[in-house]
């Protein structure tokens, strides 16, 4: 339905004031800047409303253009097209560009087996990027408010959120910028009734059937009325501070895995040394009587590793086309099981974890990669070499990587590799090459050795797991393996000084 105010409230006095007020708030983000191209989200309620009317207020000062977007969610019938020609009706009224896209939310729920307001918010934030992209937007405004940010703060706290929960809706996350964060809802309606403005109400935010709405109904009017009435200022100001600690304590944990983290294909792998400090000075604490803040901390570090490690090898590992792997958090409860793991398990022991990673614990070291049973049936392959230089660049995306082959003159280049052992005799090979995956039995003659040995034995020596071996690359010259992925070049094959013609290959992620 359509709500119009018949009188301001009386906590606002001056509708000027209350504009400024208003208006200097979204300035004082930063959110927004001059030149920007944004489009507002408008859904049709008094806070993107308001949110809209605030823009259109301020866009010629700062120097912005701005445009509407509508997502039709199709959850209401008829209620929810009439609110996206409420919006479409706003504005033309302001002489903005509108645009809209619509989709079966309830119907694409049940066929993905999924909660149907996590498929709500999916569709509509995956149609503001296309926006962005289609229209040349430089920022999509949403209108999350301070009440907004209370109500996520206790949502976080009563599922048990550690401080990346208490954090809140973040003010900015990519082109999606929240400038209304620090403003009350009350303060909105009050400025939309100051202008005679009018706006639809959602009739299923009064369902307290949901946690939110609850928690927005009765936990924060109880707040308010019997412990703290400036709750949203408070909890507010708590995400804010969350925020910040959490960003410091990110950064912190990102600098100690750029010193102690090793990449390797398919995965990472950390020393337990380095992923359980036990020393408090290395941690930045004084030494103290309290060991248990001590621990506390150490833990605190570990867990935070932890998690950036899962989340590097889950956006680098390669996709396969049969994945059907469990989704799910890394919760609490598996950096518990792996800190345990690092703690007291023995070399060839592993655990699963979400996503189809796994964590193997190996001599002194964690290893987390891709689930290994489904690595090994993917990562079989072969490819030919007819000729260089016509074919010096090989995709392989069993691998996720790309090697290229490169032809060198070798006097101008072996005064900094003729002892790297990474460079073959082009004379000394016979083509076609073949790349390929490893095989039991492969043998190789190191750089260095007098004969060759086979190349399972020189894993074991190298540390390199049976995990990590899946896929392992070799180059193939008549019979004989001539290169191999760390090892480089086969000491049969190697450039020497009657070299004329190196072959250096180069192993890259595929982008």
């Amino acid at each position: 339905m359509i709500r119009l105010a018949k009188k301001l409230s009386p906590r606002i006095s001056n509708t000027k004031q209350v504009s400024e007020r208003l208006q200097n708030a979204i300035q004082r983000s930063g959110l927004i800047r001059e030149g920007d191209r944004v489009g507002v989200a408008v859904s049709g309620g008094a806070d993107s409303v308001a949110l809209l009317m605030l823009l259109v207020a301020v866009k010629k000062k700062i120097g912005i253009t701005l445009s509407v977007l509508h997502f039709n969610h199709k959850l209401r019938g008829g209620a929810a097209d009439a609110d996206e020609k409420f919006v479409a009706t706003v504005a033309h009224k302001f002489k903005l560009p509108f645009y809209s896209a619509a989709a079966a939310v309830k119907s694409i729920a049940k066929t993905d087996k999924a909660n149907v307001e996590a498929t709500a918010r999916r569709l509509r934030y995956a149609f503001f990027p296309e926006c962005a992209s289609e229209h040349h937007l430089d920022k999509i405004a949403v209108a999350h408010t301070a009440d907004d940010q209370a109500e996520t703060v206790l949502a976080h706290i009563l599922r048990g959120s550690g401080l990346a929960g208490l954090g809140g809706i973040h003010p900015q996350v990519d082109k999606i910028v929240r400038p209304l964060l620090s403003v009350s809802r009350a303060d909105l309606r009050s400025y939309l009734k100051a202008h005679k403005q009018t706006w639809r109400e959602d009739v299923t935010n009064r369902d307290t059937s949901k946690m939110r709405a609850r928690i927005r109904k009765k936990l924060i009017p109880l707040l308010k009325k019997e412990f703290q009435p400036r709750i949203v200022e408070h909890l507010a100001s708590l995400s804010s501070h969350a925020r910040e600690d959490d960003a410091l304590l990110h950064a912190m944990a990102e600098e100690r895995l750029r010193d102690c983290l090793e990449i390797i294909w398919g995965g990472a792998s950390i020393r337990v040394v380095d992923l359980l400090p036990c020393n408090a000075q290395e941690n930045g604490l004084a030494r103290s009587e309290d060991h248990s803040l001590e621990q506390a901390a150490s833990t605190g570090l570990s867990g935070r590793l932890l998690r950036l490690i899962i989340a590097r090898v889950k956006s680098g590992r390669v996709k396969l086309a049969n994945d059907s792997s469990p989704r799910g958090e890394f919760t609490a409860l598996h950096v518990r099981q792996v800190l345990e793991l690092a703690r007291h398990g023995k070399t060839g022991s592993s655990l699963p974890l979400p996503g189809n990673i796994e964590v193997r614990r190996h001599r002194d070291a964690l290893v987390f990669c891709a689930r290994e049973s489904a690595a090994l049936v993917a990562r079989e392959y072969e490819y030919k070499i007819d000729s260089l230089p016509e074919l010096n660049t090989i995709r392989v995306p069993e691998l996720g990587c790309v090697f290229r082959f490169t032809m060198i003159d070798w006097h101008g280049q072996r005064g900094e590799t003729r002892l790297s052992g990474e460079v073959l005799d082009e004379a000394r090979l016979n083509f076609p090459l073949t790349l390929r995956s490893w095989r039991y039995g492969d043998r190789f003659c190191a750089t260095g050795h007098s004969k060759p040995e086979k190349l399972k034995r020189l894993f074991n020596e190298k540390g390199i797991d049976r995990w990590q071996r899946a896929g392992w690359p070799v180059v193939v010259s008549g019979k004989d393996l001539a290169w191999s992925r760390s090892f480089g070049a086969s000491a049969k094959f190697a450039a020497h000084d009657g070299t004329k013609t190196g072959i250096v290959i180069v192993e890259e992620k595929s982008l």
